[in-house]
């Protein structure tokens, strides 16, 4: 017998998130999509209840750069459900090309969405989470992080705050990989500070998904063709949206916290520390290591401290 579980799943409008929101729905969970743009999620509402024959789907709005709006989904959420059994962080922000932009908090916006406003909502979840016996957590990553395997990669926080606004030297792509870094590395932190809870946190290595026409649209036209060829070769989203599912309610997975899964529903282990060159060719491509800048303590303490305080200031 299936359990009846409560399902939050944040950029629920489209692609993965979308994907992942029919499958949880098929399953009969109550899913709530957590989404930014209400007008183009409600047919993706819709959609999702004609398909599935589920009516327990419910929209609510969402834009996880912003911590006000985050206070206000997560004090409409707790008063409408009674807890919270599954929490998809798959909502992300990569514009490729764009230059520097602020989030309504004054953050970088690559940042603010994919870092600090996943924690301050998780934070402000918790007790809803704590009331459900089998509470999991699951956060979007990517397999951009390989660049950390360069030992000289390093997440800079010198310039989240609109330090420098007109930076030339501003890369989306390089504060998108820092910022997938960065998630995982507080998906370890979390599952520490949520075991007393019984509440399992872990993390997807996404390898990609098959792009809609419009997502292909805002890369800018240099690199277009490069995204276009790649696209090819990517999986459709639901293959992304089955890996949710499945590492959200496997009984496999109950007891799992802590770790990051690559697109096999493998544990992905750390780095060797000393490796040669057949391993360093196996680390950057095979999907079973990531790079020890993650277990790296001085960098968690970093990143633990610096979220922190931003969430704290804002």
């Amino acid at each position: 017998m299936k359990k009846h579980r409560i399902t939050v799943i944040t950029g629920a409008n489209s692609g993965i998130g979308k994907a992942a929101a029919h499958r949880f729905a098929s399953e009969g969970h109550t899913v709530v999509m957590a989404c930014r743009n209400m007008e183009r999620s409600k047919p993706v509402l819709k959609e999702i209840i004609s398909k599935t024959g589920n009516e327990n789907i419910t929209l609510m709005e969402l834009d996880i750069s912003s911590f006000q709006s985050i206070k206000d989904f997560c004090h409409d959420f707790m008063s409408r459900f009674d807890r919270l059994d599954i929490l998809i962080h798959n909502a992300a922000y990569f514009n490729h090309g764009e230059k520097y932009r602020l989030s309504a908090d004054h953050l970088e916006l690559t940042f603010a969405t994919n870092v600090f406003g996943p924690l301050h909502m998780t934070e402000l979840l918790l007790p809803h989470l704590k009331k459900t016996e089998e509470a999991r957590i699951l956060n979007a990553s990517s397999n951009i992080i390989k660049h950390f395997f360069d030992p000289k990669r390093d997440i800079e926080l010198e310039n989240l705050k609109g330090e420098n606004t007109s930076d030339k030297s501003f890369s989306v792509y390089k504060m998108y990989c820092s910022s997938k870094m960065a998630l995982v590395i507080l998906t370890f932190i979390l599952a520490e500070e949520f075991r007393q809870h019984g509440v399992k946190v872990n993390a997807l290595q996404i390898n990609g998904a098959k792009m809609s026409k419009s997502t292909l649209q805002k890369v800018t036209p240099g690199w277009r063709t490069v995204a276009i060829i790649q696209n090819l070769f990517f999986p459709p989203p639901e293959k992304m949206g089955d890996l949710y599912y499945d590492i959200c309610t496997a009984e496999e997975f109950r007891d799992v916290t802590g770790k990051l899964f690559n697109d096999k529903k493998e544990i992905i282990q750390p780095a060797l520390p000393d490796p040669g060159l057949s391993a360093q060719f196996r680390q950057l491509f095979s999907g079973v290591y990531y790079p020890l800048y993650a277990d790296n303590r001085e960098n968690r303490e970093k990143i633990w401290k610096f979220s922190k305080e931003v969430i704290k200031n804002k």
